[in-house]
């Protein structure tokens, strides 16, 4: 009996610790990015056991969520393929040295590339407060003040006219308008009611990121996907079914963001009800989601956007 015991018990210990290191990086996870030039950049990762398979997702830099490829255990780090399949196919090779924190590298093919480094997504569970100050203005209709370009600063488009903060960055025939500035409030939040007026034209594409992460899509682009339409939180909900662009004329959002819990109002009218946001959306300004950020409005596409009435609240102490 002892001769067949110990390989028999050898390799249910082994089976036991492989499934908790693969139990170690399920959930989601806030990711850096760091290349060996340039700047630091974030990403987001959500990974969930179905069934003994790795399934999840993954937000790129830019544009929407993906779902990965596939997962694996191999020599004690998770490969994780966030790319397509083929010799130059991009993974991530990670490990976890404690509960809350990964680190590893992105691979494209054989060959290196940037350092990944990750922490767990804090869950921002918070209540709802029971009381806001009085709504305070972000912008005073006059001048910039309060507000600061981001991105290609040498290429800032934003100006104060006639009480709107307006991204002045006419579409050019044949041209996307990839390039201007985006730009920024100076002051950080946490927790808010914002109240925010846009007038987006046809064709035209922007933003308003909540805390610098997440963004409420403003116009469109090109009415395939949904949930990269107006009003839309981007990539991960939809504005409701049969909702029109309005686009040309002012329309209202009124947006309360507490935790990582989202209610927003257009012109009145419910598009999303106290929703959870997963992580990051493209185009985020870090991963630093348990951190208050600005707020910033995107006008990197194209389109003279024009921003009126911008006012906050925040919780009363």
């Amino acid at each position: 009996m002892k001769i067949w015991f110990v390989p028999i018990l050898t390799i249910a210990l082994a089976s036991t610790v492989a499934a908790q290191d693969i139990r170690e990086f399920l959930g989601r996870w806030d990711m850096t990015v760091t290349p060996a030039t340039g700047k630091p950049y974030p990403q987001w990762m959500e990974l969930t056991d179905n069934g003994g398979k790795i399934e999840g997702r993954v937000q790129p830099r830019g544009g929407a969520w993906r779902p990965i490829i596939g997962a694996h255990m191999e020599s004690g780090k998770l490969i994780v393929a966030v790319g397509e399949a083929g010799p130059s196919a991009v993974s991530w090779e990670l490990t976890s040295p404690s509960s809350d924190k990964l680190t590893g590298i992105e691979k494209h093919g054989d060959a290196g590339g940037p350092m990944l480094a990750g922490v767990k997504a804090p869950s921002l569970d918070r209540p709802m407060p029971k009381q806001w100050t009085k709504p305070q203005p972000l912008f005073d209709g006059k001048d910039l003040k309060g507000w600061e370009p981001i991105g290609n600063v040498d290429n800032n488009k934003w100006v104060a006219r006639n009480g709107e903060l307006v991204n002045d960055n006419p579409e050019v025939p044949g041209q996307r308008g990839h390039g201007a500035a985006n730009i920024m409030t100076t002051e950080k939040f946490q927790d808010f009611k914002l109240h925010i007026e846009v007038n987006c034209p046809e064709g035209g594409n922007s933003g308003i990121y909540l805390r610098g992460r997440y963004e409420l899509q403003v116009g469109t682009e090109g009415g395939k996907l949904p949930s990269h339409e107006m009003g839309a939180i981007y990539s991960y909900y939809p504005p409701p079914e049969g909702s029109e662009l309005g686009l040309g004329k002012w329309t209202t959002f009124d947006v309360t963001l507490v935790g990582r819990h989202v209610t927003v109002l257009r012109d009145g009218k419910t598009y999303h009800d106290n929703v959870e946001i997963p992580g990051p959306t493209g185009g985020a300004l870090d991963s630093n989601e348990a951190e208050p950020g600005p707020f910033y409005l995107q006008g990197d596409h194209h389109g003279v956007i024009a921003y009126r009435n911008i006012t906050i609240s925040v919780p009363k102490k």
